[in-house]
């Protein structure tokens, strides 16, 4: 049975998705770039499917 729960990703798991720094990950979430939440000690977990659809609109077909 599929579970409805979303899955979360750390900083670092988000910089390897998209190629980045985890600094640039940390930038681009105070700047409203990225969704996140924050857990209860502060540290900012980001949904799995949107860093993934963002990744996925982000790549761009090799030119020839």
């Amino acid at each position: 049975m599929p579970t409805t729960e979303s899955t979360y990703l750390h900083s670092w798991e988000v910089a390897e998705i998209l190629h980045v720094t985890p600094k640039t990950v940390s930038r681009w979430a105070k700047e409203g770039k990225l969704p996140f939440l924050r857990t209860l000690g502060g540290h900012r977990r980001y949904p799995e499917d949107q860093i993934r659809t963002l990744a996925d609109r982000l790549q761009e077909p090799a030119t020839a």
